[in-house]
């Protein structure tokens, strides 16, 4: 599936470099306290479409394994699932509390908790409450957890202590899905890092703060200009996602990295 911009539909536009991270409201122009939110599964289903970080354009497509598209064996999932544009998951940084693992190559991935049914490809504005470090095959795998900020529920949560308080089990589950789900697979279970804890907000934040500034280094060029020091295989995962979306974006001459 390919996106259009909403001015008559014919610019194709990238949903992970083209929507700003930061929600901008229509009506005045101006930016609101929420983050734009991309989802790509709706929740009760198992469909496991993702945004193409590699292809021109990065549609959003069904993601496929040795030639068969995949949908979770353990079946549907119970929240909306996506990630936040203008992110990145640096395989090269090893953040301190990843239990010595590098970033998983992706945007920032999004549970969101809402009573809406999203689809494919819609954008939404969410509030941040709090993320969980999970541990994917040896690779730091970040899940934010979020609602909507039109949801009926949205008044009530501020911060990560507030979907304990108000849907209590709801995170318990949502690790307990992340724990499971590659099971049926014949994979082992995951694990987390930070004694399996959710944290606030704030340090969600400063975890959506370090993945844009990678994002913009991603994009500019400047990480692959930087990488002499890495293994190969860590050069070879930068440069093709660095040569691919900087085919679609003319930014290799820029003296600016795009804004927040």
């Amino acid at each position: 599936m390919h996106s259009t911009d909403k001015d008559g539909g014919k610019k194709q536009i990238s949903l992970w470099h083209d929507i700003t991270l930061v929600h901008i409201d229509p009506a005045t122009n101006k930016p609101t306290p929420y983050l734009n939110y991309v989802n790509e599964i709706p929740k009760f289903s198992r469909k496991k479409y993702e945004i193409a970080t590699d292809e021109v354009g990065n549609p959003l497509k069904q993601d496929e394994k040795k030639g068969v598209v995949r949908e979770f064996k353990k079946g549907d999932i119970f929240f909306n699932y996506g990630c936040l544009p203008r992110t990145w998951e640096d395989p090269t940084f090893i953040h301190p509390d990843a239990e010595g693992c590098r970033g998983d190559n992706d945007p920032l991935d999004v549970c969101e908790i809402g009573l809406r049914v999203i689809q494919p490809g819609d954008v939404r504005p969410v509030k941040i409450l709090g993320v969980l470090c999970m541990i994917d095959e040896g690779e730091a795998d970040w899940k934010l957890v979020t609602i909507d900020a039109e949801d009926k529920w949205a008044p009530f949560f501020n911060d990560i202590g507030d979907v304990e308080e108000h849907l209590p089990g709801t995170l318990e589950a949502i690790r307990e899905w992340f724990r499971t789900y590659k099971i049926p697979d014949g994979k082992p279970p995951n694990v987390f890092g930070l004694g399996e804890q959710f944290m606030n907000k704030s340090y969600a934040f400063d975890v959506i703060k370090e993945c844009n500034h990678a994002w913009k280094e991603l994009i500019t060029g400047e990480k692959e200009r930087n990488i002499t020091h890495e293994e190969e295989g860590i050069k070879k995962l930068v440069r093709k996602l660095s040569k691919s979306n900087l085919l679609a974006l003319d930014t290799s001459n820029s003296k600016e990295a795009p804004s927040f």
